[in-house]
Parts: C-alpha cells; structure tokens; sequence
C-alpha cells in the first residue's frame, strides 16, 4: 500500500525531470524563433499555434486520462514532447522552413503539453486521497511548485548558457535528450493510485458522458465556471508577457545575442517560482479565503504589467518581472486548491483540462495580438496593452466569489 509521501515524492521527481527537461528552451525560444528567420509577429503566431494545439486536445486528452489513465496521458504526452521538439530542431536547421511547418511543429508541442496538464494534478490529487493523506492541497501543490521552480531555474539558465557557449539549437537537443530520461523514470515509477479506469463499451458514447459530467461540474457549476472563464484573460497576458521578456530585456540591456541573460529571465521566473510556492502558508495566514488571494494577485498584475510597459530601464524592468512572477507563482498553488476542491475524482482531468482550454484560448487570440502591437508600437505599449486585457479576469473572480454557497465557503478557506 502506497502512503502519501510516497505519492508527493513521485510527483515531485517528475515535475523535477520533466520541468528541468522543458525549460532548457524558455529563455531562448523566442530569440531561436527570430534565429530561424521568423519576425516578430510571426515568433508569437508560432507561439499562438502551441496555444491553438491546446484548445483542440486539451479535452480529448483530458478524456484519455479519464478512461485509459493518468500514468499512460503522461507517457504520451512525453513521447509526444521528444518528437516535437526534435522537429523544432530540425526547422531551425533549415533555414526559411516555411511557416506552415513551424505552425505544425508548434501545434505538436501544445499537443504534448495537453496530455501533461490535467492529468499530473489529476494523478497526484486521486493519490493523496486514496493513501490517507491529511495535509491540505494548497500545501502539496506548493511543494510541487518550489520543486518545479528550482527545476526551472537550473533548467532556463543552463538553457541559455549552453545557447550562449554553442549555438541557439543545443538546448533543444538536451530537453529531448532529458525527456526521454523522464520517460524512463514515468514508466517505472508512476501507477495509477486511487483512480481504476472504466470498462470501455463504445468510445463516443463514453466521451459524451465524461464530457457532460465534466460540463456539470465545469462550466455549468457557477463558482468553478467563473474562475475558469478569468483564464483566458490572465494565462494569455501571461504567456505573452513570459515570452516577450526575452527581446525585451535584450532590447533594454542594448546587446540582442546576450543568449545568457535572456536564460537569467526565465531563471528570474522559476526563482520566483520557489518564492511563491514557500510564500503559500504566509498568504494563508494573510487571506481567509481563496478568491481574495486571486482578486489581489490580478490587481497587482495589472499595476506591475503598466509599470513594465513604462520603464526604460534595464534593471527596472528585471525587477518588476520578479514582482510579477512571484505574484504569479503566490496564487498558482492557491487557484490549483480551489479548483481540486469542487471537482470530483472521475470528472478531474476533464474539468482541469477545460480550464487548461480556456486559458490557452486566451492565449490564441492575445498572443499574435500583442506581438503584432510590439511590431508596430514596440514591447513597451505591448505589455501596457496587456495590462488592459489582464484587467478583464477582475469581474469573472468577483462572480465567482458571489456564486460560492455558504456551506462551502469552508471548503474554500486558505490551507484548508
């Protein structure tokens, strides 16, 4: 019999391996997308691309985690990551690829990741609760989030350092290389815990039925369909923001092949990552309630994207993208809790990864939006516009906050 900490260790060492196998390209994605000839607009409808990948699995593959099961969604979604990210490579390598190819590849990649996204949380969720587990989610995701965090930061900075002593396609070749090491690690020690899989009649008829669960518990259920609807909002702002801070701090810092400080930013990010995952008993101490924990964080995104927007400074800009990050990172653990909470076990994958949908529908249109704006107007008046965009989530947090029932208002308390 499995006990809870064995859980958390396995998930832990796989958030590790596979956060450390991923971001060895972060730092450098954009800057390898303008490498292989794309522009600036063009990098960030690649990027949409992964984005538009997401939206069309992240259902299905949410339905494959919830019927097949958790342990084969996360296999797949690693074989599935090796391929796309060698194809990646193989682009860069001929120059003038055509678009259409890098719009496939990127689509492969969000492919990838949709397998990943409801599945890992659904998996640690189902585990915890099958082995006695008596800590609060908010603590166990916060303790994956430091791990994923240090993984990230060893993994952006190295990423930009190998790109800074070799060329822009070496830490693509790593992160394959790593992946399959993950594979290995997934294959032996993840099992299914606390979830049996179902008996499978007929495919459609088992797909309509998950789906109009998940709806029932998803989009239908008032104080989980709020929050999920403020996501497209800020994930899209997000993703841009993250991406975008690459040229934009090369820009500020006045040298566009300083491969090693645009890997610092992403590294920036993941330190922050640690920060807010240890940061998660201090906003439970501060916050008596989860929704007031992600009305601040989007409030004060918003103050931090229109100062980043508004500074010329290299140094400015660096620091405010740590105070975003944190914030970020602060309330990631907390949405991650409030969610698992008011989902139930056989419909958890699905509904996580219909937030996972809307978040990367945001990223769809917002993505190719605010790239072209920095094309035209430059990063500055971008992330000033995404300031402007992030500010929409407000209202659907506040309904969200309305629509919570009294007899769960407990449920919904910080570290609970």
């Amino acid at each position: 019999m499995a006990r809870p900490e064995q859980v958390l260790r396995t998930y832990i060492t796989l958030t590790v391996m596979s956060t450390a196998a991923s971001s060895m390209i972060w730092g450098v994605n954009t800057l390898f997308l303008l490498d292989a000839g794309l522009s600036i607009g063009q990098a960030f409808v690649a990027n949409a691309f992964f984005t538009v990948g997401m939206v069309l699995f992240e259902v299905p593959t949410g339905v494959v985690a919830d019927t097949v099961g958790r342990r084969t969604s996360y296999l797949l979604g690693t074989i599935t990551l090796i391929g796309s990210t060698l194809l990646y490579l193989l682009l860069w390598q001929r120059t003038g690829a055509p678009f259409a190819a890098w719009a496939v590849a990127s689509m492969l990649l969000g492919l990838g990741f949709t397998f990943f996204s409801g599945a890992t949380e659904a998996w640690l969720v189902d585990g915890l609760h099958a082995t006695g587990y008596r800590g609060s989610l908010d603590a166990a995701f916060a303790k994956g989030q430091i791990a994923s965090g240090v993984a990230m930061l060893g993994g952006s900075i190295g990423g930009g350092l190998l790109a800074q002593w070799t060329n822009l396609g070496v830490p693509y070749a790593v992160r394959a290389a790593l992946l399959g090491a993950t594979f290995v690690v997934a294959w032996r020690a993840m099992y299914d815990i606390g979830f049996t899989p179902k008996p499978r009649v007929s495919v459609v008829a088992e797909m309509r039925g998950i789906l109009r669960s998940s709806l029932d518990h998803g989009l239908l259920n008032p104080p989980v369909r709020w929050v999920m609807l403020a996501a497209p909002f800020t994930a899209g702002v997000s993703v841009y923001g993250f991406y975008a801070a690459q040229p934009y701090l090369l820009e500020l810092y006045g040298s566009s092949d300083s491969y090693a400080i645009a890997g610092l930013s992403a590294g920036l990010v993941a330190g922050a990552q640690i920060l807010g995952g240890a940061s998660a008993s201090y906003v439970a101490r501060v916050f008596r309630r989860r929704t007031s924990v992600m009305l601040a964080a989007v409030g004060s995104v918003v103050v931090v994207l229109v100062l980043i927007g508004l500074t010329t400074s290299f140094w400015a800009a660096f620091v405010l993208l740590a105070v975003w990050s944190v914030v970020f990172a602060a309330v990631t653990p907390v949405r991650q809790a409030y969610l698992n909470e008011l989902i139930p076990s056989a419909q958890r994958a699905t509904v996580l990864s219909s937030d996972s949908l809307l978040g990367s529908s945001g990223g769809v249109v917002i993505q190719p939006t605010l790239g072209r704006a920095a094309d035209v107007w430059g990063y500055g008046p971008a992330y000033l516009i995404g300031a402007s965009i992030q500010l929409l989530a407000l209202p659907f947090i506040l309904l969200a906050r309305r629509a919570q029932p009294e007899n769960e208002r407990a449920r919904e308390t910080v570290g609970v």
